[in-house]
């Protein structure tokens, strides 16, 4: 695998690892590769979720950027010194492989996109900690998914979101509220020192966060992958993430490449 200098920036995205019957698969939904294509006009790649990959680096090397998406599963609770859920569902190999990657990618300047599991696992990468069950750490907002509405209806907006004055979102969304998508079982309980927020829900809840100093590293606790059709902030937020891994892209390549515009 290697990232193409010509065509579309590559873009890796994390999978999950999980059975399909007596099958053991890796995959991620499909919504987050179609906005990747549509909205950040990026070509995705997908790196799978293994106990077994070593070294990420050469994950690293291949692509230009990095989203990691939701899953139905949480971040282990002995990554961030807490409490295991015991009908929490789990995945040590995407949490292994995650974790290194964030944490490789912010080494390097690569972009990342970071979208619900992949939000808290951002969190815990730089040293933050977790709530593993939101509402029985006493946060209001109903950020449960119901899996027996249709999707549509599951993605619906939930509540609006306070914008942190001057920063990513708030600029992208020329706004200082915005509703959204928010569904999840964990939450931020302490944010990791290098983080700055990006956005609150009503109930005080962290939203959003950005990786202090860099071009574009940004989580959100919400879903802009299914929104990108008809939501602005959602486009806004996977056209920045694209046009970041093109400059990542164009900064990598050889001064005798820099030609290219």
């Amino acid at each position: 695998m290697s990232a193409e200098k010509h065509g579309r920036p590559l873009v890796g995205v994390v999978c999950d690892r999980f059975f399909v019957g007596e099958h053991d698969q890796h995959g991620a939904k499909h919504s987050y590769v179609r906005a990747l294509m549509s909205g950040a006009n990026v070509s995705p790649v997908l790196i799978p979720a293994s106990l077994e990959i070593e070294s990420v680096d050469d994950y690293l090397d291949g692509v230009n950027g990095l989203l990691f998406p939701g899953g139905a599963s949480n971040v282990a609770a002995h990554r961030y010194g807490g409490e295991a859920s015991r009908d929490a569902l789990s995945d040590p190999d995407r949490d292994h492989v995650a974790l290194n990657l964030i944490r490789g990618a912010a080494a390097r300047g690569m972009p990342i996109l970071a979208i619900c599991r992949g939000f808290q696992e951002m969190n815990v990468a730089f040293g933050g900690t977790l709530h593993a069950d939101i509402h029985a750490s006493g946060h209001s907002e109903d950020h449960l998914e119901d899996l027996a509405e249709d999707l549509s209806t599951r993605y619906r907006y939930r509540h609006e979101v306070e914008l942190t004055p001057a920063g990513m979102l708030s600029t992208l969304a020329n706004a200082h509220r915005v509703r959204v998508n928010s569904l999840h079982r964990q939450g931020v309980a302490a944010l990791a020192p290098r983080l700055v927020v990006e956005a609150r829900a009503p109930d005080g809840l962290i939203e959003a966060y950005r990786l202090n100093g860099h071009d574009f590293a940004l989580g959100v606790q919400w879903h802009p992958e299914v929104m990108t059709q008809h939501d602005a902030l959602s486009r806004s937020i996977f056209e920045a993430f694209g046009a970041s891994c093109r400059r990542y892209r164009h900064a990598a390549q050889p001064a005798t490449n820099h030609h290219e515009g």
